[in-house]
C-alpha cells in the first residue's frame, strides 16, 4: 500500500467552491478501484493550504484513476482554484499505530 499526498493552496475566495466540490466528488474518488482511504485536511494556520491523502492499493489504481475522463475534468476544475504550484508526494506506508 502507499499514500499519495497532494498539497493545494487555493485563493481565499474559492475556499468555499473548492470544499463543495470535493464534498460532492469525495464518494466517487474514495470508491475508485484500489482506493482505500481518502482524507481531506486545511492547514490551522493558513485556511488557504489543504492537503489530500489518499491510499491505494497499488500505483497502477492510482495511474487508473489519474487517467480517467472523472479525474481530468475535476483536476481541471480544481486547477481554476489555485494561487500557487501544487505538490504531491507518493510514498510507501512503512508504520501505522492505531
Amino acid at each position: 500500500m502507499f499514500v499519495r499526498i497532494v498539497k493545494m493552496s487555493l485563493h481565499s475566495k474559492f475556499i468555499a467552491d473548492f470544499k463543495a466540490m470535493f464534498d460532492e466528488k469525495k464518494s466517487k474518488i474514495r470508491n475508485s478501484p484500489g482506493c482505500k482511504l481518502l482524507e481531506l485536511y486545511q492547514d490551522k494556520n493558513n485556511p488557504e493550504i489543504f492537503f489530500t491523502y489518499s491510499y491505494w492499493n497499488k500505483e497502477s489504481d492510482l495511474e487508473n484513476y489519474r487517467n480517467s475522463d472523472f479525474f481530468k475534468e475535476t483536476w481541471t476544475q480544481t486547477k481554476g482554484y489555485f494561487n500557487d504550484k501544487p505538490e504531491a508526494w507518493s510514498v510507501n506506508k512503512n508504520v501505522s499505530l492505531p
